[in-house]
């Protein structure tokens, strides 16, 4: 059995679970998320406490629950206390702007980037260098930053680009002078 597939979900104060079959809605202080999943999977809500139960011991099934498990736990989360990612912009005139709903990127490149922050996500820039990108749902939030960084990753001699806060870029030496 699935360690964390049996994993008991506990609801915090102020969230809500509304279980219609396999589809799972989520409402929070931050928002609402709803989420279809597998029939194979048994979602059951008692009290403020949400289990998970497979209905057969097949190799499918029981990949599919853990992970169901966790993206309930995900989503509880996102709507409670949301999701965000903190970006660093590294290089010599390298930055990014905010004007209105539109990021707009100077990557040393021969023209400006403009990217438009989707509805359910907001982007909020610290200074020139740094952007942090937050919101309900994990999976939006993560696909959001990696499409930025997708523009100029970090390249392993300079160390310039976007990289994620924190993150460790394994540089290479240059050419050495003789």
């Amino acid at each position: 059995m699935s360690r964390v597939g049996r994993r008991i979900i506990t609801l915090p104060e102020g969230v809500t679970i509304a279980i219609n079959k396999s589809v799972v809605t989520v409402k929070g202080p931050k928002g609402e998320l709803t989420k279809e999943f597998s029939n194979l999977i048994t979602i059951k809500e008692n009290g403020n406490e949400v289990s998970t139960e497979r209905s057969n011991e097949n190799r499918q099934t029981r990949m599919l629950h853990g992970t169901t498990n966790s993206l309930i736990q995900g989503m509880v989360t996102g709507v409670k206390e949301g999701f965000e990612k903190e970006l660093e912009i590294i290089g010599v005139g390298y930055n990014v702007k905010l004007q209105g709903n539109i990021l707009v990127f100077s990557l040393g490149l021969s023209h400006k980037i403009e990217l438009e922050i989707p509805s359910h996500l907001k982007a909020e820039v610290e200074k020139p260098t740094m952007l942090k990108i937050s919101g309900v749902d994990k999976q939006q939030v993560g696909e959001f930053a990696a499409k930025i960084k997708s523009y100029r990753k970090p390249e392993p001699y300079g160390g310039k680009g976007i990289r994620y806060k924190g993150e460790h870029i394994i540089r290479k030496a240059g050419k050495a002078a003789k």
